[in-house]
Order: structure tokens, then C-alpha cells, then sequence
């Protein structure tokens, strides 16, 4: 449960001997965050675990005294300006991604709104969109919440190298193919652990 996770963060913390405000600077986050975790009310991206982890001088079995943490759903949003390629592209990340909560958006603006009411844990961004650029709103994105994993998707792969520079981590070029995404999620570890399968029992295959 995240009330039990947020109370043996607080009990690591204080026995670490340092302040919400000065884990938050660790991280590399709002204090804000710090205390939504230790209050309950979030969880972290399992992304931050291990930073996490490193920071109290803990291994990350000690931040998980329940098995239902690392096991919730991922929120992922994917903003592309062309619906038709868009649509293609949540079909594949309901393939790989199975269990998370998907969210595609044609506007920036709309997934910024999105994002500013919701914890946003992967994102998916076009660069070229009209006026727009993804490398702007992958910007604003880790501004509200440098948590989110952002990964490019373009159709020029020249736009490579400016990827790196925004903060991203990682950069796909279209369209999507599930092996390549599937590949690129396991490298970034960003892969939902799957569902338990029961043991024993009546309705078991």
C-alpha cells in the first residue's frame, strides 16, 4: 500500500537524518513530491527507485515492504498531431505496455493540461508538430514533473542529436515497431512488472 511505503520513507529518511527539502535536492525533484510519497497520496515512478534507494543508503528491497508498489499502473501519454499515426501508435503501446494507462493527445496544449492534473510516468512525443515543437513541450513536461520519462518518436532520425540535449531518454524513429519499443523499455527498465499468476486453485489453465 502506498500509506506503508510512505511511512518506512519517512522512517529512512529521519534516520538518514535529513530534511524533505534535502532528499528532494538529491533527487532532483519538488519537495512537494517528497511529501505526496511519504503522505500517501503518490507513489514514485519505479524509474526512481533506485536513485531513490541510493540516496537513503538502502537496497530497494527496503522501500518496498509491499508487493502492490511496483506493480501499479504506469501512466503513459503519447502527443502527435496526426490522429491516424497516433491511433497506430497507442495500438502498439497497449501491445508492449500492458496494464498501464494510456492517453493520446493531437495538441501539446491538451496533453499539458493533461499532465498538470495527473502524474504522467512515460511520454511519448512527436518532435515536428506544426508550429509546435516536442523538444519544447518535453520541456515544460519535466518542468511540472521531472519524474516523466520522455522518449521522442519522429520520422527524421537527423534530429538525433538535439534529442539528447532536452533531457529525454530515449528517441524512436517511425513508425513504431513493438520490438524496438519493447527493446528500448527494457533498457530504460521502464518495462510494468506483469501480474502475479495464482498458484494452485480452481480456474487455473
Amino acid at each position: 500500500m502506498r500509506e506503508e511505503f510512505g511511512e518506512r520513507l519517512k522512517q529512512l529518511r529521519s534516520k538518514k537524518g535529513i530534511t524533505q527539502q534535502q532528499l528532494a535536492s538529491m533527487m532532483y525533484i519538488d519537495r512537494s513530491s517528497i511529501a505526496r510519497w511519504e503522505s500517501g497520496l503518490r507513489a514514485p515512478d519505479l524509474a526512481l527507485l533506485p536513485r531513490l534507494a541510493k540516496c537513503l543508503g538502502v537496497e530497494v528491497s527496503s522501500l518496498l515492504p509491499d508487493e502492490s508498489l511496483p506493480r501499479q499502473a504506469q501512466t503513459v501519454i503519447v502527443v502527435d498531431d496526426e490522429p491516424p499515426i497516433l491511433s497506430g501508435e497507442l495500438k502498439t503501446l497497449r501491445m508492449a505496455l500492458p496494464g498501464s494507462e494510456l492517453s493520446g493527445f493531437t495538441r501539446p496544449s491538451e496533453a499539458l493540461d493533461f499532465a498538470s492534473k495527473h502524474r504522467v510516468d512515460l511520454a511519448f512525443l512527436d518532435i515536428e508538430m506544426g508550429k509546435a515543437s516536442g523538444f519544447e513541450l518535453c520541456e515544460k513536461l519535466l518542468a511540472m514533473s521531472p519524474a516523466t520519462s520522455v522518449v521522442y518518436l519522429t520520422a527524421f532520425p537527423n534530429y538525433a542529436l538535439n534529442a539528447w540535449s532536452t533531457g529525454a531518454r530515449g528517441f524512436l524513429v517511425k513508425p513504431l515497431v513493438e520490438n524496438e519499443l519493447t527493446g528500448l523499455l527494457d533498457r530504460l527498465k521502464l518495462s510494468p512488472p506483469q501480474p502475479k499468476r495464482r498458484k494452485g486453485g480452481q480456474g487455473d489453465d
